[in-house]
């Protein structure tokens, strides 16, 4: 492949489209990054190409400006109903991101229509607007995508609408297959023309994604794009001005530190990851009431129609905090985003690079902060050797206010952040126990009453992590929960009703004398067996008891049937011998006489 240096866009080899330079001129892109320089001119001359770049470098125009080229220079023009393209990414979040740049580029071609199709979205509706307005580009989550393709009944044959696909594109390739997206994925390679152009765009190359690339590409041009000035044979994957910092702090002064750290940078812009949704929930609304002053936002993967409307706001922000899940670490671009904090190290070495990745974006500059216990110090020389992601120590700040009392008294106000912040621990428990890296994050070595004073906790959860264990070092408030109302009225009113209700049925289970719930499981199960072998006995009791009357009536029918089978007497002669056997047994019932046995 020949070596092409980045520089303006009309040194490229293929020169673009008039309106496309002047559309790249409003928006303040004069030159091109490495992965733009290097990807358009292959993808422009039909080649597929498996492009990997480091986060942040520019990869979204990468493959929407040869979309438009491609689409433009068709022969034969697109239909209404005719798809020209489409640009496959894991969340809907980087899909409504990519829909928004895809707009700027469509605005001065009319005859291009495109189509964002996504979760949390009426399907329906979905299906009627493609039938209105057509799509020539569709930007779509796998899983939404895959679901049109089944629509044919309600009037979409989504499967002929591809016949003359140009472009396919993957982006966030690796997190396509992380999410378990691979089968939707191959669902929907299986309707598509095999003469197309496919790009597919990665921070990194995994062997799952190496393996997409044999399915679904054909000879493709792979490029990878390091940051300059890092040498050849280095695999950093973070960009250059990028500062990476981490903090060692004990798990029950993480929380007061975060604060600390916020509180002193209130006009800048703040992702603050969680490695859990519930986490996400209860530690939002902690800082919601603890750092004033300052726009404070949750999003994580549960949310179902609030996400687009939050992430939209929140990009629009020129400061606040951004409480989420690894559901924004990747691809999503969040203009001026100063800082990246990561209150709980991610699941695998490849999401802390993607979460760091948010900021310091193309040619921008960034930080990003990493809280570790220090069990954890390990990490920071592992992301060394396996991500080449080196980290600087920055100090806790021993000014730091203890918060945790406050957080307590939250919790025994409103039974909402008392369930949240159990919810929260029990989660984060089961998260650390799956780490990918569990030799640094070990279970086994977690300081469990340090951690739950650090979520503030009123008292140690029941789950099975923490059975059989003691923690002297942890007291529990002196308080029963049971009687902590929530301050929602109406939620209130709900729980005492439930409460009554659970009243009323112990109270009656206790009369019957029925299952009790906190006995033994052996001891219930000894004492089913020895009622069902008295029922048995009983059974057996009751069966002997046949009146010996009924004993020889059976015995004559049964002769009877056996001498019509031999064929001794005939059908006529067997119905005379019932019955005058029924006759005989009701004449000697009467008689008190028990019946004389037939020769």
């Amino acid at each position: 492949m020949e070596h092409i240096t980045e520089g303006s866009w009309e040194s490229l080899p293929v020169p673009l489209h008039p309106q496309v330079l002047g559309v790249l001129r409003d928006l303040g892109f004069p030159y091109m990054t490495p992965v733009q320089s290097a990807t358009i001119p292959l993808f422009m001359k039909n080649k597929d190409v498996a492009a990997e770049a480091v986060t942040g470098s520019g990869k979204t125009l990468a493959f929407v400006i040869p979309i438009l080229e491609i689409l433009l220079r068709r022969e034969e023009k697109l239909k209404k109903s005719q798809v020209g393209a489409i640009i496959i990414t894991p969340t809907r979040e980087l899909a409504v991101q990519i829909d928004e740049v895809l707009s700027h580029f469509t605005k001065p071609f009319p005859q291009f229509s495109q189509i964002l199709w996504i979760g949390g979205r009426n399907p329906g509706e979905d299906v009627e607007r493609f039938k209105r307005q057509g799509g020539s580009i569709i930007v779509a989550t796998p899983g939404r995508l895959e679901d049109m393709f089944r629509r044919k009944a309600e009037g979409l044959d989504l499967a002929s609408c591809v016949r003359n696909l140009d472009v396919l594109v993957l982006d966030e390739a690796d997190r396509l297959l992380d999410m378990g997206f691979e089968a939707s994925i191959n669902t929907i390679l299986a309707f598509l023309p095999k003469q197309r152009r496919t790009g597919l765009f990665s921070a990194t190359q995994t062997q799952e994604v190496e393996n997409l690339v044999r399915a679904g590409l054909r000879n493709p041009v792979r490029i990878s794009v390091k940051e300059k000035g890092v040498a050849a044979s280095s695999t950093q994957k973070t960009p250059s001005r990028l500062q990476n910092y981490y903090m060692v702090c004990k798990a029950d002064e993480k929380f007061n530190q975060l604060v600390h750290f916020l509180r002193n940078h209130k006009q800048e812009k703040h992702l603050v990851f969680f490695s859990t949704c519930a986490c996400v929930e209860y530690y939002g609304k902690a800082l919601e009431a603890l750092v004033k002053g300052v726009s404070i936002m949750c999003i994580h993967g549960k949310m179902k129609h609030k996400r687009n409307r939050i992430f939209m706001d929140f990009r629009k922000l020129q400061s606040g905090i951004l409480v989420c899940t690894d559901v924004m670490a990747r691809g999503i671009d969040i203009p001026e985003v100063n800082w990246v904090l990561q209150y709980d190290p991610p699941s695998s070495a490849s999401a802390f690079v993607h979460r760091c990745g948010r900021t310091a974006r193309i040619g921008h500059g960034g930080s990003a902060l990493v809280f570790l216990l220090p069990m954890e110090e390990a990490y920071v020389t592992f992301l060394n050797i396996n991500q080449k992601c080196p980290l600087q120590e920055t100090r806790h700040q021993g000014t730091a206010v203890d918060l945790l009392p406050k957080l307590r008294a939250m919790a025994l106000a409103d039974r909402a952040v008392f369930e949240k912040g159990m919810r929260a621990f029990v989660s984060h428990i089961q998260a650390y126990a799956k780490h990918e890296c569990n030799l640094i994050f070990r279970l086994k070595d977690l300081d469990f009453a340090s951690l739950a004073r650090g979520f503030a906790l009123l008292r140690m959860p029941r789950m099975p992590e923490l059975k059989g264990k003691h923690f002297p070092d942890f007291v529990p408030v002196d308080v029963n929960t049971d009687t902590i109302p929530f301050k929602d009225k109406v939620r209130e009113k709900q729980r005492q009703k439930l409460l009554e209700q659970q009243r009323k049925e112990k109270t009656e289970n206790e009369r019957r004398g029925k299952f009790i719930k906190n006995k033994a499981w052996s001891k219930q199960k000894a004492k089913k067996e020895r009622k069902k072998k008295m029922n048995e006995k009983r059974k057996r009791e009751e069966g002997s008891d046949i009146e010996d009357e009924d004993m020889e009536e059976l015995l004559n029918d049964t002769r009877l049937l056996k001498k019509l089978k031999k064929g001794k007497i005939t059908e006529d002669e067997f119905e005379k011998g019932l019955l005058t056997s029924r006759k005989r047994a009701a004449r000697t019932a009467e008689l008190g006489l028990s019946e004389p046995e037939d020769s």
